[in-house]
């Protein structure tokens, strides 16, 4: 009776279908297609990532490099020679790009002397070029000359790449108010001397230089970098 009963359990399992444990064709599909669409989104959220840290960094070292520029401006701007200080001579010149100036170097157990100081912007790079000081007011004029000419063979140094643009005004006293680089121009290639004067000063008198506005445009961004200088503070 026993074995009977068996054999027809085993017969009944032997009719039924085998039960798979593992996945199917379609399951393993959808599982895939799952995967891959969170590895795309995961890879699009780390791009991303990347992409700020990168434009974050460049803009913390294009912000801290114009800091630094900022500051050796300020310095120069600072020790401007006066004019009454310079024989017929403006102690600054502005145009497109271009800013000459000559300011006053001070060392300890030495007299003061002059230096022109020379930033320009050239295939995008804005460099600042000083010359050795001197106390001849011809050799000076050389030195201007050279520096003017695009001559200057002294080293000169980069202090900010990126650059598109660096536009200038001056602030003269007396009723001129700002002055662009081509009206300036005009008033620096006229001799300052009491017989001839500029038109809006009092006779005898040559104008007063008391501020400097520098605008840095910069690759990427839209707005320019702007900053006023005093000229001759200390």
């Amino acid at each position: 009776m026993h074995n009977r009963l068996h054999a027809k359990c085993i017969a009944l399992e032997a009719s039924q279908p085998a039960r798979h444990t593992g996945l199917t064709l379609i399951e393993l599909l959808v599982a895939i297609s799952i995967l891959s669409f969170i590895a795309v989104l995961g890879w699009r959220g780390l791009d991303s990532i990347v992409r700020a840290r990168i434009a974050l960094t460049s803009n913390l070292e294009q912000t801290r490099g114009m800091q630094l520029t900022f500051a050796q401006l300020q310095s120069d701007c600072a020790h401007l020679t006066s004019i009454t200080g310079l024989p017929n001579r403006m102690p600054l010149a502005i145009e497109q790009g271009r800013l000459t100036l000559v300011r006053t170097v001070y060392a300890d157990n030495q007299p003061s002397r002059l230096q022109v100081v020379t930033y320009r912007v050239k295939d995008g790079v804005l460099t600042r070029r000083e010359s050795v000081a001197t106390r001849d007011f011809k050799e000076l004029g050389m030195l201007w000359r050279t520096a003017t000419d695009d001559t200057d063979t002294s080293q000169a140094v980069a202090l900010q790449s990126g650059v598109t643009a660096l536009t200038m005004r001056l602030w003269i006293s007396g009723g001129s108010g700002w002055q662009t680089g081509t009206e300036f121009s005009q008033l620096s290639a006229t001799p300052v001397s009491t017989a001839n004067p500029p038109p809006d000063q009092t006779s005898g008198s040559p104008p007063l230089l008391t501020g400097l506005e520098v605008a840095v445009q910069l690759l990427g961004r839209e707005d320019s970098l702007l900053k006023i200088f005093l000229l001759g503070a200390v």
